[in-house]
């Protein structure tokens, strides 16, 4: 039972990149999803979150605008699309999953399921 993000490289400045998560080994159209970014010797910190249903969404105020979160349930997976990306958007980036009757949380400890990140880089 695992979650994993995929879609990470490195970028130029203003550049943008598509970021899914997809789970193993449970369903994830029955979890709220929150993406959270770690850089080095930092703590998790929350990036956006999605209800299960897709109809209510948030961002952290340093990406509103420029990030995206949406979801697929038919294809049971849910994006992080990042636009305007700026340096200090480097981090590696998670994606983590509870129950949809909870909702989606800003803390990471609060989550179920996580898994491997996805490593982006944003440099000239």
């Amino acid at each position: 039972v695992q979650l994993q993000a995929s879609g990470g490289g490195l970028v130029h400045p203003g550049g943008s990149l598509r970021l899914s998560c997809e789970a193993s080994g449970f369903t994830l159209i029955y979890h709220a999803v929150g993406w959270f970014r770690q850089a080095p010797g930092e703590e998790h910190e929350f990036v956006a979150g999605i209800n299960w249903s897709g109809a209510t969404t948030a961002y952290a105020d340093s990406v509103k605008g420029r990030f995206t979160i949406s979801r697929d349930n038919t294809k049971k997976t849910v994006d992080l699309q990042l636009n305007s990306l700026k340096p200090e958007d480097t981090a590696v980036y998670y994606c983590a999953a509870r129950s949809r009757w909870l909702g989606f949380a800003r803390e990471f400890g609060l989550y179920d399921y996580w898994g491997q990140g996805t490593l982006v880089t944003v440099s000239s």
